[in-house]
């Protein structure tokens, strides 16, 4: 298992691939998030069995591997962490961060 830092979330492909991040209204209208989404999408389809994509490829799982690379976010959006398996599955309404990482960080 793959673990980033000291995230209480394992940066796994179950866990983006649960990721609802890409839904989210905070990325909604972001470009670079769109972009990294597509190429994403396609990188999921060749990747080896046990590998992960490079965290700063990936347009989500914040919660695991930290603020957003991505610069044109809108925080002013309802956040929908609150909705994700990955936020009930590990309690993160319980640590701090608890929303938002994509702005504020990874939960621990």
């Amino acid at each position: 298992m793959n673990m980033s830092g000291n995230s209480k979330v394992p940066y796994t492909i179950d866990n983006i691939k649960k990721c609802m991040c890409p839904k989210c209204p905070v990325q909604a209208d972001s470009k670079c998030a769109k972009d990294k989404l597509n190429s994403l999408t396609k990188e999921l389809g060749s990747i080896q069995e046990g590998g992960v994509p490079e965290p700063q490829n990936v347009p989500g799982i914040y919660c695991s591997t930290g603020k957003a690379t991505c610069q044109d976010l809108n925080p002013e959006e309802q956040c929908i962490c609150y909705t994700c398996a990955i936020w009930k599955e590990y309690k993160l309404g319980d640590g701090t961060p608890s929303m938002y990482f994509c702005q504020n960080g990874k939960a621990v």
